[in-house]
């Protein structure tokens, strides 16, 4: 029988909600549906959504094409003049099985997209499966209050707002009881969580609670993070909890403190620099991954050294590098721009000195023993998962996606580091 199918771009909240909007459409009968969750961190991404829509409509000229995410909710007339779109849902609309029944009925507008700035709340989203029984992501935040001056997403995500701690932890309990043995806190900015609520609770107060009430969670993992707003709870388990996964990603940006300042950030190097070797001297299995952009306005040749500088002062190993990208509204997009070639070399350059790091990061891994939570299995007879520190790891046996074991790095094939059992963890 036909299923809908969605289409997901973009950051991992998105993917956590492509499967509440999977379960949504399905329930509301949209058999045919292709729905597109798009992203608008750049305009590169606006643009392969309208390209991959396009296609979609050309080998499915009887779908029902429906498009919503950050990119539908900034830019919905863009969308709304395709000829190949049905319908365009804005970001808080999408989350509401409500939407999809209306439109499954004929009864809806073309556009459902409401100012996202209005909304105040958030609610978990209890998502059944999420196709294995090993990660599943849990959405404790949304939106953001800061304005970055190169950043769209606060008009594409709103205002932070909090999912309240009890509602996280019965979702984390319901998913442990399922056989989920990982489970990912996400957001747009989760460092801000709980800012909104009453108390006033941290991020730090919520991992706490997680791991005092659903004690078998084997695994708790954070999605990016911003360092400058880890405060003494988060960083006491960030450091001393072995059941908080020793893996971060950062929200770093650049390196150099006249382009932070031009990018309204609220850190400087020497922040970041420092940060980051109090956690490995604490901590040392813990890896590192980060965002940069590269060729932001004004930025010089020198100024880039810093931020090539800052991937090897901070040991990051797992980089998402962005050539800058004007989004038109952005107080970035109106400063001395940087020539689109320089950005391009300039990220070339980034990706590359992460290549390096992410080989020694690998080859240092080999003779150590790893936790391992497998993932899939492959027809090859191999199942593949990664370790606690996120470093993918591939072994030769029969292993049910789930599993936890420990293993014994032995070399690597790539970037997938290769091991053999030495025992079984569950």
């Amino acid at each position: 029988m036909p299923a809908p199918k969605v289409v997901t771009f973009g950051c991992r909240l998105n993917t956590y909600e492509s499967a509440v909007m999977e379960k949504h459409a399905t329930a509301a009968g949209l058999d045919d549906a292709i729905i597109f969750n798009t992203c608008a961190v750049t305009a590169e991404a606006t643009r392969q959504a309208r390209q991959a829509i396009r296609k979609a409509r050309r080998e499915n000229p009887a779908a029902r094409i429906i498009v919503t995410g950050c990119a539908a909710q900034t830019e919905p007339e863009i969308f709304a003049a395709m000829t190949e779109v049905d319908q365009v849902i804005g970001n808080t609309e999408k989350l509401d099985a409500k939407s999809y029944m209306a439109f499954g009925m004929g009864e809806s507008e073309r556009v459902i997209v409401n100012d996202i700035m209005s909304v105040t709340e958030t609610a978990s989203h209890l998502v059944d499966g999420f196709g294995d029984r090993a990660r599943a992501f849990v959405q404790v935040q949304n939106g953001c209050n800061h304005r970055c001056t190169f950043c769209i997403i606060p008009f594409g995500r709103g205002n932070s707002r909090s999912v309240p701690m009890g509602e996280v932890v019965r979702e984390v309990q319901a998913l442990v009881a399922r056989g989920y043995r990982e489970v990912v806190l996400s957001g747009v900015d989760i460092t801000s969580f709980g800012a909104d609520l009453p108390g006033t609770p941290t991020l730090g107060t919520l991992c706490r609670k997680i791991l005092d009430l659903v004690p078998d969670l084997p695994r708790l993992r954070l999605s990016s993070i911003d360092s400058i707003e880890v405060e003494p709870a988060l960083m006491d388990l960030i450091i001393h909890e072995p059941r908080l996964m020793p893996h971060l990603h950062l929200s770093l940006q650049a390196g150099d403190n006249m382009i932070l300042k031009r990018m309204k950030r609220r850190h400087n190097r020497e922040q970041a620099i420092e940060f980051c070797q109090t956690v490995k001297a604490a901590r040392p299995e813990i890896a590192f991954g980060a965002d940069i952009i590269a060729g932001f306005p004004t930025e010089t040749e020198h100024m880039f050294a810093q931020s090539l500088a800052l991937v090897t002062e901070c040991d990051l190993t797992y980089l998402h590098v962005f050539p800058y990208s004007e989004r038109h509204g952005t107080p970035a997009a109106k400063m001395p721009q940087v020539e689109k070639a320089v950005r391009k070399e300039r990220a070339a350059r980034l990706r590359a000195l992460g290549d390096q790091q992410l080989d020694r990061f690998l080859d240092r891994e080999i003779g150590r023993l790893a936790h391992v939570l497998i993932e899939r299995a492959d027809p090859d007879g191999t199942v593949i998962g990664h370790a606690a520190n996120f470093a993918p790891v591939k072994i030769a046996a029969d292993l049910a996606p789930g599993t936890l074991i420990s293993a014994r790095l032995t070399s690597r094939a790539g970037t997938t580091l290769l091991g053999t059992i030495e025992t079984l963890n569950d």
